[in-house]
């Protein structure tokens, strides 16, 4: 599941004290999100939204929670609005990139964490989920390179140690991708996938008592 970002900065500080109770509804959508109620968090922003439809982090926030629902198209739409009214909303594209990537509209993804890494270049995840969207569109080396800087940005990164492992072993980097998983089990010992698919590359490279390691220990996770 890649990374979902919501907005959980009081209302009023965005809206200048507009009105009480659309930061009411705002922090009642937020904690209904926190919640993972996330029609009931839908139904809150609506009310915010119809007091002022003028405000781009309560759209991006109710796109967020029909991402969460698997409304794609939805969540598109609040995004767009977002950034019609804020084009500076880093979010709101990182989001949007994460719909387009649900629909497989990999390029159009691609696109939209072009622009969240445009306003924030440090943004972390839009680089790492950036790498996985050419990873689906077979640029292994593409990916890797923003792999690459999501780890430069944060050396702690497990997931992005994970899919930079992916990307090797489609380029036949089979000691890269085993030094990868090993990173990524490092960052987080509990960490299945790492140890399942480090085993099967090591059953694939014959080294059948190094694969049995890792199968039993993701077993035993």
């Amino acid at each position: 599941m890649k990374k979902i970002i919501f907005f959980i900065l009081a209302a009023h500080s965005i809206v200048n004290g507009y009105c009480q109770t659309v930061e009411e509804y705002f922090n009642k959508g937020n904690a209904k999100i926190n919640a993972q109620d996330y029609r009931g968090a839908i139904t809150e922003y609506n009310k915010a939204i119809g007091i002022n439809p003028k405000i781009a982090v309560i759209y991006c926030n109710r796109g967020t929670a029909k991402l969460n629902l698997q409304d794609y198209n939805g969540a598109i739409t609040d995004f767009d609005k977002a950034i019609e009214i804020d084009p500076r909303l880093a979010n709101a594209f990182y989001n949007r990139g994460l719909a387009k990537d649900a629909l497989q509209d990999y390029k159009g993804a691609i696109a939209d964490y072009d622009k969240a890494i445009g306003i924030n270049p440090k943004y972390v995840d839009a680089y790492n989920n950036r790498g996985s969207a050419k990873h689906a569109l077979q640029d292994y080396k593409g990916a890797v390179a923003d792999f690459d800087k999501a780890i430069a940005i944060n050396p702690k990164f497990a997931k992005a140690y994970y899919n930079r492992g992916l990307a090797k072993e489609a380029l036949h980097d089979y000691k890269g991708a085993l030094a990868d998983y090993g990173m990524a089990i490092g960052a987080d010992p509990e960490y299945v996938d790492a140890y399942n698919n480090r085993g099967s590359l090591k059953l694939a490279l014959k080294d059948d008592k190094g694969a049995i390691a890792d199968f039993d220990k993701a077993i035993e996770i």
